[in-house]
């Protein structure tokens, strides 16, 4: 299996305002990716799953990441 880059956008409830967030994460399937956003995002923000609402996932090439971190990985070896 091959390692995917997926942006994944959405909102999050912090302090009672449903706030937009878009994350690029590395992973195998998408099943992956929302979980590391999941376990992100209720990290940072210690938020409950039911307080995060993924609006889209897609696939992105490693020339479309925004996130400079993400692709530096992503390049890196190529």
């Amino acid at each position: 299996m091959e390692v995917k880059n997926f942006r994944i956008e959405g909102k999050m409830l912090i302090s009672g305002n449903w706030r937009k967030f878009r994350m690029e994460v590395r992973a195998l399937r998408v099943e992956h990716a929302l979980e590391k956003v999941y376990s992100e995002l209720g990290s940072r923000h210690k938020l409950k799953r039911s307080h995060i609402k993924i609006d889209n996932v897609r696939e992105v090439s490693p020339d479309e990441l925004e996130n400079r971190y993400v692709r530096a990985i992503a390049t890196w070896g190529l």
